[in-house]
């Protein structure tokens, strides 16, 4: 029997969120003492399995056929169920991100196995499992069990530092062709634009936030001096998008994007709890407004109560300064 965790990458680059699902996984399948094994799918696969290899993971299997050339939710779906039978999968795992959450759903449908979602732990004992998973975007916590033959889960994203797993270089690739009906290619990437290059707002490790304290689109320009002198990147709350200030891509939130960097400095946002629970998995949180009982200031590890206004442009001064002092 083994522990399946789908692991998700980039034309051969592994995602952060693969080895986050790794690390969650690996003391289950020592707890259970069954087989660690990953599984990789799509154009680059081959690359990405030397890393997944040198993370300590005992096998990697690779999906290999004409019609795996880039994401596909139905035939992932597919190639892992095939994947999970072949290897007698008592439990498969992913991260919580948008894909690894919709592969996982055709999983359990093909295996007619429930699926939970956006776990935060989880015990297995035997074919029984009882977890806490994340509702309503993180303001809801769930208790859940399931005694289904097939424990399918996936792990809440940015929960889990990743850490190797072990000594790397006795792992094995094995390589997997399934049998695949080309009608599953209906949902399949065909084309990539890139729209953002270099950092974004999932992978900076700093933010420089603004919410309806800004005032006004022209008020986010010293937010963006201030993030381009530390090397980061300007996010917003939805009262911003809301206002048209900044596109929803910069949209920080329960309906915009999670984020985990070293240090979020939240200015004019009051911190409603869809706000919150976006920025929630950042290491530190600076906090700026002129309300102290303000959610985001009540829940900041440092605060500065003052008008962003002179706060932020004080900020970016005195970085000025030092670098060239």
């Amino acid at each position: 029997m083994t522990l399946l965790v789908l692991c998700d990458h980039d034309r051969g680059v592994v995602s952060d969120s693969a080895y986050e699902a790794l690390t969650f996984a690996k003391p289950i399948s020592d707890s259970e003492n069954i087989s660690l094994q990953a599984v990789l799918i799509g154009q680059g696969a081959e690359e990405a399995a030397k890393s997944i290899i040198s993370f300590g993971v005992e096998t990697v299997n690779i999906a290999t056929h004409e019609c795996l050339t880039d994401y596909g939710p139905e035939i992932w779906g597919e190639a892992v169920k095939q994947i999970a039978n072949e290897n007698a999968a008592k439990i498969i795992v992913s991260c919580g991100t948008d894909r690894g959450n919709e592969v996982l759903a055709h999983v359990a449908a093909r295996l007619e196995m429930p699926f939970l979602a956006n776990c935060r732990n989880i015990q297995i004992e035997g074919n029984s499992s009882s977890a806490t998973r994340i509702q309503w975007g993180g303001s809801l916590l769930e208790d859940v069990t399931s005694n289904a033959e097939v424990q399918i889960f996936s792990v809440e994203h940015h929960s889990t530092d990743p850490q190797p797993l072990s000594a790397s270089g006795d792992g094995r690739i094995v390589n997997f062709e399934p049998d695949l009906d080309s009608q599953l290619t209906r949902t399949l990437v065909v084309d990539r634009v890139v729209r953002t290059h270099g950092i974004t707002l999932t992978t900076a490790p700093v933010v420089v936030g603004g919410g309806r304290g800004v005032g006004s689109a022209e008020g986010f320009a010293s937010l963006e001096e201030l993030a381009e002198e530390i090397g980061g990147v300007v996010g917003c709350s939805r009262a911003v998008t809301n206002n048209g200030w900044r596109p929803h891509s910069d949209q920080v939130g329960q309906t915009g994007t999670r984020i985990a960097p070293e240090i979020y400095i939240a200015s004019g946002i009051s911190g409603a709890i869809q706000h919150w629970v976006g920025a929630m998995a950042a290491k530190n949180i600076l906090a700026i407004n002129t309300d102290p009982e303000a959610n985001m200031v009540t829940k900041a590890g440092y605060a500065v109560l003052g008008d962003l206004h002179e706060v932020i442009p004080a900020i970016t001064a005195e970085l000025r300064n030092r670098r060239n002092s």
